[in-house]
């Protein structure tokens, strides 16, 4: 844990003083009167990362996994359940993106797709190191969960050159393109994303 204490620059003599060393030894040059903010980390203290919050990436992939074999080996492709007049379940191969996007391209869109999966992994595996697991919790469920989605559909492409989709969701006869576990995990990530960068900026409007 690190503790800043803003001190006048005479209290901070004062007290670096009464520490053994000599009045204006290890102050920052700080004129009488100005502020000088001193960082003390407590000794043994570490701060909790972002990486804490791996394990809800770590499950969400699996569960992602395991509903995707389970349909696979329980539907044949195209076939429908309808489990609510709004609510279906199927089984259907998108070779595109999250949502079926490029979806009827030639091919080559597995490898950008997989490549941007790597890299947009990459990108938050590094952010979450760099957050507070307890102060910026929102943040890292958020990051971890776009982390598992994109992960998920990584797997498929790697695997089967293909993403496996079975949630279809309509209204009468508008239908939205089918998802997955993965694809559902991305869009709360991102639903997740927003939300903390509106607290976070309501939290510094408030502060100032």
């Amino acid at each position: 844990m690190t503790i800043e204490k803003t001190f006048d620059n005479g209290q901070l003599n004062a007290e670096t003083s009464s520490d053994g060393e000599h009045p204006g030894e290890g102050s920052s040059g700080a004129e009488p009167g100005e502020a000088t903010t001193v960082v003390i980390a407590e000794h043994g203290a570490r701060i909790a990362r972002g990486w804490r919050w791996l394990p809800i990436a770590l499950l969400v992939i699996a569960l992602d996994q395991l509903t995707k074999n389970w349909i696979v080996h329980h539907f044949a492709y195209g076939s429908r359940l309808v489990l609510l007049p709004v609510f279906e379940i199927t089984l259907r191969y998108n070779r595109g993106a999250a949502f079926s996007m490029l979806a009827d391209a030639s091919g080559w869109q597995r490898w950008l797709f997989t490549g941007l999966a790597i890299a947009v992994a990459i990108g938050i595996i590094a952010w979450l190191r760099r957050l507070d697991a307890r102060r910026q919790w929102l943040l890292a469920i958020s990051l971890s969960l776009i982390l598992a989605g994109a992960l998920g559909n990584l797997i498929d492409r790697m695997r089967l050159g293909h993403v496996i989709d079975f949630i279809v969701v309509h209204w009468k006869d508008a239908y939205f393109p089918a998802f997955n576990i993965a694809d559902s995990a991305i869009t709360v990530g991102a639903i997740l994303l927003l939300l903390d960068a509106w607290v976070g900026g309501r939290t510094s409007a408030s502060g100032q």
